[in-house]
């Protein structure tokens, strides 16, 4: 599809996050400095930028582990800024982080099974006395995380420690652990980090998957540019705090700002 069909395509998606003139400060430094975009329903949206470009900030203000100094980021038109951090996954946002933070001393099944509790709505009172609707969100969290075992491949190792699995696994366990909150956007901080060649493929794939057969919209942050490129519908570009570019894949890379953000010098 030519970069035009593209954004004639984007267009008619509306947006399920919006980010309007974000600014964060940290004291005297400016980590975010009046940055917007929109992430639209269905696609894959590729937020890249050099190191200290502020592209984890703005991943923890979405996640609501920071709060904006100034602006406003909103989920379906309404306002998420003044909600605690917990109340997220319950609103469809789920997260993978820089680091794997799985729950190394649980199973697989285990690890699986918290993301997929955290989208139940179940009290201390039903639980404790297992009522009717304590048994049947019971049932629907075994469900779901049965067939994010079967959907990604993790049968295998469902019943292991996450800390006795390579690392490339113990990716996948806390991707199935996001995935297990049913959110409809999906937060990819550097999922490729630390994974080989054949790994990278794989994930590659994955993502795609994830929204053309679940139906979920990524946002991805990332450093393999071969990866975001060959994944993302729209790009995303910052540098220091700033929104320098975006655009389809093919107009991001041939930016003059963009290439000096990377390479240094003038644009």
């Amino acid at each position: 599809m030519s970069g035009a069909a593209m954004r004639a395509a984007l267009a008619r998606g509306a947006p399920v996050i919006s980010v309007k003139d974000v600014t964060v400060r940290f004291g005297g430094i400016v980590a975010l400095d009046g940055v917007s975009f929109d992430i639209l329903d269905g696609e894959v949206l590729g937020l890249i930028g050099p190191n200290g470009a502020g592209k984890t900030t703005l991943f923890n203000c979405l996640s609501r582990l920071y709060t904006p100094t100034e602006g406003e980021i909103t989920l379906d038109g309404q306002s998420i800024l003044g909600l605690p951090s917990h109340r997220i996954a319950g609103l469809g946002i789920g997260r993978t982080f820089q680091n794997v933070a799985a729950f190394a001393n649980l199973s697989v099944r285990d690890n699986i099974r918290v993301g997929a509790h955290s989208a139940s709505s179940g009290d201390m009172v039903t639980d404790a006395f297992r009522l009717g609707r304590a048994r049947r969100e019971a049932a629907e969290i075994d469900r779901v995380t049965n067939e994010l075992i079967g959907w990604l491949q993790l049968g295998e190792v469902a019943d292991q420690p996450v800390a006795g699995l390579p690392f490339g696994w113990q990716k996948r366990v806390e991707l199935a652990r996001a995935l297990a909150t049913k959110p409809k956007l999906l937060l990819l901080d550097e999922p490729a980090g630390g994974l080989n060649h054949d790994e990278v493929t794989d994930l590659g794939r994955l993502i795609r998957r994830i929204r053309d057969d679940r139906g979920v919209t990524v946002l991805l942050v990332e450093h393999h540019m071969s990866l975001v490129m060959s994944v993302s519908d729209r790009v995303v570009v910052m540098n220091f705090g700033k929104k320098i570019a975006e655009g389809v894949p093919a107009d991001v890379q041939k930016n003059p700002d963009v290439i000096a953000a990377y390479l240094g010098g003038a644009s």
